[in-house]
């Protein structure tokens, strides 16, 4: 089996690019927060779902969906496991996402369920239905 190769600084300023190039930018698109996951969304037969990545986890004991006040948040809690002589890029620990849920949203009815590392969250949000009218314009006398 091969092992993760580590690279060893040389000289001048541009020594860590390789890294750089590698390193996972979603934690910089977070303000270098490492303690996230990536998200879809999107609106499908009355419902609005998120979609979120946390493979290896243990859904019924490592992931929690809650709602307050028109926030859905999702937290997942990934346990380090020690190997000897390991390199590893993943992230540890506590691992949170909120989402804003829209306008109508029903948060009684919310179901959530995990599939090949994918946690799939749907929130039924009505149908909004706007009633239109004509109405007769007068010529002003």
């Amino acid at each position: 089996m091969a092992l993760p190769t580590h690279r060893h600084p040389g000289p001048g300023h541009l020594a860590d690019l390789p890294d750089w190039l590698e390193a996972p930018w979603l934690s910089l698109l977070h303000f270098g927060a490492s303690n996230t996951f990536r998200v879809e969304d999107y609106a499908e037969d009355g419902n609005y779902v998120i979609r979120a990545e946390l493979p290896g986890l243990n859904p019924e004991r490592d992931v929690d969906v809650s709602v307050s006040s028109g926030v859905l948040t999702i937290h997942a809690e990934r346990r380090e496991e020690t190997k000897e002589d390991c390199h590893s890029e993943f992230n540890y620990g506590s691992l949170t996402r909120s989402v804003s849920l829209p306008d109508g949203a029903d948060p009684d009815k919310i179901t959530a369920k995990y599939n090949d590392g994918i946690l799939e969250v749907s929130v039924p949000v009505p149908e909004h239905r706007t009633s239109s009218r004509r109405i007769a314009v007068g010529k002003s006398s």
